[in-house]
């Protein structure tokens, strides 16, 4: 089965790049990163947030899938600078995902 992608989907694709922790630091300062799962899509969780699809969004941070970066993340990532963060920008958020090495390459 195919399905055909969305216009905005593949805006945010082309939009989507690896990002460095200092690159992310004055987001996070502002509160204003969102850490996605490594388990989701990351474009298609920006995707259903400019669709303003509120339950499908609601659903991931109540699963923990989608939340605010926390302390704890942010301290991690400042200690190793990993070179595997992927984010998407959806004014004002800017969404980060951890790839995992396999989804690398």
């Amino acid at each position: 089965m195919t399905e055909e992608v969305s216009t905005l989907y593949a805006n945010l694709l082309g939009e989507t790049a690896r990002i460095g922790w200092a690159e992310l630091m004055p987001f996070f300062a502002k509160g204003q990163v969102l850490w996605v799962a490594p388990s989701l899509d990351l474009v298609g969780v920006a995707e259903a947030m400019a669709e303003d699809r509120g339950q499908e969004v609601a659903a991931w941070m109540q699963a923990g899938q989608l939340q605010r970066l926390s302390d704890e993340h942010a301290s991690q990532w400042s200690e190793n600078d990993p070179d595997n963060l992927w984010a998407v920008v959806l004014s004002p958020w800017v969404l980060v995902q951890a790839r995992e090495a396999s989804a690398q390459q």
